[in-house]
Protein backbone atom coordinates (compact mmCIF):
# COMPACT_ATOMS: atom_id res chain seq x y z
CA UNK A 1 0.00 0.00 0.00
CA UNK A 2 1.30 3.60 -1.17
CA UNK A 3 0.18 6.44 0.48
CA UNK A 4 0.25 10.28 -1.35
CA UNK A 5 2.52 12.76 0.44
CA UNK A 6 -0.43 15.48 0.57
CA UNK A 7 -3.14 13.53 2.03
CA UNK A 8 -0.27 11.61 4.97
CA UNK A 9 0.41 14.95 5.58
CA UNK A 10 -3.22 16.06 6.28
CA UNK A 11 -3.93 15.78 10.31
CA UNK A 12 -7.17 13.53 10.75
CA UNK A 13 -7.77 13.23 6.82
CA UNK A 14 -8.51 9.85 5.00
CA UNK A 15 -5.74 7.34 3.86
CA UNK A 16 -5.92 6.53 0.42
CA UNK A 17 -4.01 3.86 -1.01
CA UNK A 18 -2.65 3.34 -4.75
CA UNK A 19 -6.02 2.07 -5.77
CA UNK A 20 -7.63 4.91 -4.40
CA UNK A 21 -9.85 3.50 -1.78
CA UNK A 22 -10.62 4.97 1.19
CA UNK A 23 -9.27 3.43 4.68
CA UNK A 24 -12.20 3.14 6.63
CA UNK A 25 -12.28 2.04 10.37
CA UNK A 26 -10.10 -0.66 11.77
CA UNK A 27 -10.60 -3.82 11.25
CA UNK A 28 -13.27 -3.62 8.30
CA UNK A 29 -12.33 -4.93 5.25
CA UNK A 30 -8.64 -4.26 3.83
CA UNK A 31 -8.36 -1.67 6.45
CA UNK A 32 -7.66 -4.67 8.68
CA UNK A 33 -4.04 -3.20 9.49
CA UNK A 34 -4.39 -0.27 11.32
CA UNK A 35 -5.03 0.13 14.68
CA UNK A 36 -8.55 1.43 15.97
CA UNK A 37 -6.96 4.24 17.37
CA UNK A 38 -8.45 7.72 17.33
CA UNK A 39 -7.96 9.41 13.45
CA UNK A 40 -6.70 5.64 12.16
CA UNK A 41 -3.13 6.97 10.96
CA UNK A 42 -1.00 4.52 12.83
CA UNK A 43 -0.46 1.12 11.24
CA UNK A 44 -0.37 -1.88 13.44
CA UNK A 45 3.05 -2.86 14.06
CA UNK A 46 4.26 -6.50 13.36
CA UNK A 47 7.20 -7.77 14.66
CA UNK A 48 9.02 -11.19 13.52
CA UNK A 49 8.89 -14.06 16.58
CA UNK A 50 11.83 -15.20 16.10
CA UNK A 51 13.53 -17.56 18.48
CA UNK A 52 16.05 -20.99 18.27
CA UNK A 53 14.61 -24.51 19.87
CA UNK A 54 16.08 -27.21 19.36
CA UNK A 55 13.21 -30.17 18.77
CA UNK A 56 16.26 -33.06 19.91
CA UNK A 57 19.05 -31.47 21.83
CA UNK A 58 22.83 -32.94 21.60
CA UNK A 59 23.85 -34.58 24.49
CA UNK A 60 25.54 -31.85 27.73
CA UNK A 61 28.71 -33.82 28.57
CA UNK A 62 30.17 -36.56 26.86
CA UNK A 63 31.92 -39.80 28.30
CA UNK A 64 32.86 -41.20 25.21
CA UNK A 65 36.82 -41.90 25.14
CA UNK A 66 37.40 -39.99 28.50
CA UNK A 67 38.74 -40.94 31.59
CA UNK A 68 37.00 -40.21 34.87
CA UNK A 69 38.57 -39.76 38.18
CA UNK A 70 36.25 -39.85 41.30
CA UNK A 71 37.42 -39.22 44.89
CA UNK A 72 35.09 -40.02 47.38
CA UNK A 73 34.58 -39.95 51.25
CA UNK A 74 32.67 -43.90 51.92
CA UNK A 75 30.95 -45.11 55.46
CA UNK A 76 29.38 -48.33 56.38
CA UNK A 77 26.09 -48.69 57.09
CA UNK A 78 24.85 -52.43 58.25
CA UNK A 79 27.77 -53.20 60.98
CA UNK A 80 26.30 -51.27 64.23
CA UNK A 81 29.35 -52.60 66.21
CA UNK A 82 32.09 -50.97 64.54
CA UNK A 83 31.89 -47.84 61.90
CA UNK A 84 34.28 -48.47 58.86
CA UNK A 85 35.14 -45.39 57.14
CA UNK A 86 37.26 -44.93 54.18
CA UNK A 87 38.71 -42.17 51.49
CA UNK A 88 38.47 -43.92 47.83
CA UNK A 89 39.67 -43.15 44.36
CA UNK A 90 38.28 -44.48 41.57
CA UNK A 91 39.56 -44.15 37.20
CA UNK A 92 38.03 -45.00 34.91
CA UNK A 93 37.42 -45.35 30.97
CA UNK A 94 34.85 -44.88 29.31
CA UNK A 95 34.91 -47.52 25.82
CA UNK A 96 31.73 -45.52 24.89
CA UNK A 97 28.97 -43.05 26.11
CA UNK A 98 27.43 -45.98 28.47
CA UNK A 99 30.25 -48.18 28.88
CA UNK A 100 33.34 -47.76 30.58
CA UNK A 101 36.00 -49.91 32.80
CA UNK A 102 38.33 -49.01 35.28
CA UNK A 103 39.68 -49.71 39.29
CA UNK A 104 38.29 -48.26 42.45
CA UNK A 105 40.35 -48.40 45.85
CA UNK A 106 39.12 -47.79 49.36
CA UNK A 107 41.65 -47.10 52.23
CA UNK A 108 40.39 -47.85 55.68
CA UNK A 109 43.18 -48.32 57.80
CA UNK A 110 43.14 -46.40 60.55
CA UNK A 111 39.64 -45.02 60.42
CA UNK A 112 37.58 -48.37 62.21
CA UNK A 113 36.10 -47.49 65.14
CA UNK A 114 33.94 -49.69 67.67
CA UNK A 115 30.69 -47.86 68.50
CA UNK A 116 28.82 -47.13 71.65
CA UNK A 117 27.33 -50.24 70.25
CA UNK A 118 29.30 -52.69 70.88
CA UNK A 119 30.56 -51.00 74.14
CA UNK A 120 27.07 -51.59 76.00
CA UNK A 121 26.35 -54.96 74.69
CA UNK A 122 29.20 -56.52 76.03
CA UNK A 123 28.85 -54.16 79.31
CA UNK A 124 24.80 -55.13 80.17
CA UNK A 125 24.77 -59.12 78.38
CA UNK A 126 28.24 -60.25 79.23
CA UNK A 127 28.44 -61.12 75.92
CA UNK A 128 31.16 -60.78 73.26
CA UNK A 129 30.14 -59.96 69.63
CA UNK A 130 33.17 -60.57 67.22
CA UNK A 131 34.31 -57.32 65.70
CA UNK A 132 36.44 -56.95 62.66
CA UNK A 133 38.22 -54.22 60.80
CA UNK A 134 39.37 -53.35 57.37
CA UNK A 135 42.40 -52.51 55.72
CA UNK A 136 41.69 -51.62 51.85
CA UNK A 137 39.56 -52.63 49.24
CA UNK A 138 40.50 -52.95 45.44
CA UNK A 139 38.34 -54.01 42.60
CA UNK A 140 38.50 -54.13 38.89
CA UNK A 141 34.94 -52.64 37.64
CA UNK A 142 32.38 -52.33 34.77
CA UNK A 143 29.92 -49.47 34.63
CA UNK A 144 26.87 -48.99 32.29
CA UNK A 145 24.76 -46.24 32.09
CA UNK A 146 21.26 -46.79 31.43
CA UNK A 147 19.49 -43.93 32.03
CA UNK A 148 20.31 -40.05 31.91
CA UNK A 149 18.21 -36.51 31.92
CA UNK A 150 17.91 -33.14 33.43
CA UNK A 151 15.90 -31.36 36.00
CA UNK A 152 15.24 -27.96 37.05
CA UNK A 153 16.01 -26.38 40.18
CA UNK A 154 14.10 -23.05 41.08
CA UNK A 155 12.75 -22.22 37.94
CA UNK A 156 16.41 -21.08 36.60
CA UNK A 157 18.37 -23.66 37.27
CA UNK A 158 19.48 -26.74 34.71
CA UNK A 159 21.14 -29.72 35.42
CA UNK A 160 22.22 -32.85 34.02
CA UNK A 161 22.41 -36.39 35.33
CA UNK A 162 23.00 -39.87 34.63
CA UNK A 163 22.79 -42.80 36.76
CA UNK A 164 25.16 -45.91 36.12
CA UNK A 165 25.22 -49.88 37.49
CA UNK A 166 28.43 -50.96 38.69
CA UNK A 167 30.38 -54.39 39.30
CA UNK A 168 33.43 -55.98 39.80
CA UNK A 169 35.52 -58.46 41.72
CA UNK A 170 39.12 -57.35 43.45
CA UNK A 171 39.86 -58.13 47.25
CA UNK A 172 39.51 -57.23 50.35
CA UNK A 173 41.94 -56.97 53.58
CA UNK A 174 40.20 -57.28 57.06
CA UNK A 175 41.69 -58.87 60.52
CA UNK A 176 39.59 -59.37 63.69
CA UNK A 177 39.86 -56.87 66.35
CA UNK A 178 40.84 -59.14 69.20
CA UNK A 179 37.51 -58.59 71.67
CA UNK A 180 37.08 -62.25 73.23
CA UNK A 181 40.43 -62.48 74.73
CA UNK A 182 42.78 -59.40 73.77
CA UNK A 183 45.43 -60.07 76.18
CA UNK A 184 47.07 -62.77 74.61
CA UNK A 185 45.29 -62.20 71.05
CA UNK A 186 46.58 -60.13 68.17
CA UNK A 187 46.13 -60.52 64.06
CA UNK A 188 47.31 -59.57 60.67
CA UNK A 189 45.84 -58.41 57.87
CA UNK A 190 44.50 -61.26 55.57
CA UNK A 191 43.03 -60.77 52.03
CA UNK A 192 39.55 -62.16 51.15
CA UNK A 193 38.55 -62.26 47.34
CA UNK A 194 35.43 -60.24 47.03
CA UNK A 195 33.04 -58.86 45.06
CA UNK A 196 31.16 -55.57 44.54
CA UNK A 197 28.36 -53.72 42.76
CA UNK A 198 26.31 -50.60 43.05
CA UNK A 199 24.01 -48.10 41.72
CA UNK A 200 25.01 -44.46 41.53
CA UNK A 201 24.31 -41.14 40.42
CA UNK A 202 26.18 -38.55 38.96
CA UNK A 203 24.97 -34.44 38.41
CA UNK A 204 27.21 -32.67 36.47
CA UNK A 205 27.69 -28.80 37.42
CA UNK A 206 29.39 -28.40 34.22
CA UNK A 207 31.08 -30.56 31.48
CA UNK A 208 33.78 -31.99 32.92
CA UNK A 209 32.82 -32.00 36.81
CA UNK A 210 30.11 -33.72 38.93
CA UNK A 211 29.01 -34.42 42.12
CA UNK A 212 28.60 -38.56 42.76
CA UNK A 213 26.72 -40.60 45.01
CA UNK A 214 26.39 -44.51 45.02
CA UNK A 215 25.03 -47.13 46.92
CA UNK A 216 27.64 -50.33 46.65
CA UNK A 217 27.78 -53.80 48.27
CA UNK A 218 31.11 -55.26 48.85
CA UNK A 219 30.94 -58.97 48.99
CA UNK A 220 33.43 -61.22 50.73
CA UNK A 221 34.09 -64.23 53.48
CA UNK A 222 35.11 -62.64 56.95
CA UNK A 223 37.37 -64.30 59.01
CA UNK A 224 35.39 -64.29 62.59
CA UNK A 225 37.76 -64.38 66.06
CA UNK A 226 36.76 -67.54 68.12
CA UNK A 227 34.86 -66.83 71.02
CA UNK A 228 35.83 -69.53 73.30
CA UNK A 229 39.05 -69.37 75.10
CA UNK A 230 41.24 -72.70 75.83
CA UNK A 231 43.07 -73.20 79.53
CA UNK A 232 46.72 -71.73 79.70
CA UNK A 233 48.22 -75.36 79.24
CA UNK A 234 47.43 -78.77 79.36
CA UNK A 235 49.97 -81.26 81.16
CA UNK A 236 52.65 -77.96 81.46
CA UNK A 237 52.53 -77.65 77.78
CA UNK A 238 51.36 -73.71 77.01
CA UNK A 239 51.47 -74.60 73.03
CA UNK A 240 49.00 -77.40 73.27
CA UNK A 241 46.27 -77.39 70.43
CA UNK A 242 43.76 -76.38 72.21
CA UNK A 243 45.36 -74.02 74.71
CA UNK A 244 44.90 -70.10 74.86
CA UNK A 245 48.29 -69.25 73.54
CA UNK A 246 48.15 -71.40 70.43
CA UNK A 247 46.97 -68.67 67.44
CA UNK A 248 45.08 -71.66 65.65
CA UNK A 249 42.51 -71.47 68.63
CA UNK A 250 42.29 -68.01 67.35
CA UNK A 251 39.53 -67.70 64.87
CA UNK A 252 37.04 -69.80 64.37
CA UNK A 253 35.48 -69.81 60.67
CA UNK A 254 34.77 -67.82 57.55
CA UNK A 255 31.87 -65.59 57.55
CA UNK A 256 30.34 -64.23 53.93
CA UNK A 257 29.35 -60.75 54.62
CA UNK A 258 27.87 -58.13 53.08
CA UNK A 259 29.74 -55.18 53.66
CA UNK A 260 26.79 -51.93 52.16
CA UNK A 261 28.54 -48.65 51.82
CA UNK A 262 27.30 -45.44 50.77
CA UNK A 263 29.94 -42.82 49.12
CA UNK A 264 29.69 -39.50 48.47
CA UNK A 265 32.68 -38.06 45.79
CA UNK A 266 33.86 -35.34 43.38
CA UNK A 267 33.92 -36.66 39.84
CA UNK A 268 36.55 -34.91 37.16
CA UNK A 269 36.45 -36.31 33.46
CA UNK A 270 39.63 -35.35 31.21
CA UNK A 271 40.29 -34.26 29.15
CA UNK A 272 37.95 -31.09 30.00
CA UNK A 273 36.98 -30.33 26.49
CA UNK A 274 35.99 -32.06 23.40
CA UNK A 275 34.12 -32.16 20.15
CA UNK A 276 30.80 -33.38 18.53
CA UNK A 277 30.96 -34.96 15.50
CA UNK A 278 27.57 -35.14 13.89
CA UNK A 279 26.49 -37.14 10.89
CA UNK A 280 27.19 -34.84 7.10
Amino acid sequence: MVFTEDVAAQPGGDVTGATGGTAGPAGSGATGDLLGVPGGEVAAARHAYSEDISAVQQIYALRNHRVEFTPSVNVALNDPYVAHTGFGLSASYWISNVLSVGLTGVFFQGLNVPSDVNYFVGRSTGLVVPINEYQLAAALNFSYVPLYGKFSMFSRYIFHWDMYLTAGVGIMRTRPIPAVDPEIRTFDYGTRIMFDAGVGLRVFLSRSVGITAELRNFIYPELLENTSIGPDSVGGNSRCATCRRNPNTWTSQNALTDNVMVSVGLTLFLPFSFTYRLPK
